[in-house]
């Protein structure tokens, strides 16, 4: 079993691809999310949606689909980690993350838990805690059924 604390960019990402949908039901993940990815992941679905629709990539149906999945792999597939369980790690997560200490919940969270990073986000490299791309995840995943 692997532990992880979601990235926004990749809960976005994958949550729009039908290989990501698939990879977030893995039995092997138990995946986690901070307050503020999923508020960010909610919004940008829904923006990020109509801008396909409106591209005419999607049509209207599909594009109800896919946020429909999404938010079903959320509710039911996403552990969300409330805030009073890492908000104690806020000055040493940003310490690790300087670059962009917009993202030190993800840190502290990574921190809290503990559990691995899941984003493609360079700036968490270093920071001390374990991360995943989406490929190495997927690879390590498919070796593990082997």
């Amino acid at each position: 079993m692997i532990s992880i604390i979601v990235d926004t960019n990749i809960l976005i990402a994958e949550l729009l691809r039908q290989r990501g949908r698939e990879l977030i039901q893995n039995p092997d993940l138990t995946i986690y999310a901070t307050e503020r990815v999923m508020d960010e992941t909610q919004y940008e679905l829904r923006r990020r949606v109509a801008i396909i629709v409106n591209q005419g990539r999607y049509s209207e149906a599909t594009g109800q689909n896919v946020l429909e999945s999404a938010r079903h792999l959320i509710e039911t597939k996403i552990m969300l980690v409330s805030e009073d369980t890492y908000t104690h790690l806020e000055a040493e997560a940003r310490d690790r993350i300087p670059r962009d200490p917009d993202d030190w919940p993800t840190v502290a969270a990574a921190l809290a838990l503990p559990a691995a990073i899941w984003t493609q986000d360079c700036y968490f490299i270093g920071c001390g805690c374990p991360t995943w791309t989406t490929e190495t995840l997927l690879l390590h995943l498919r070796r593990q059924q082997l």
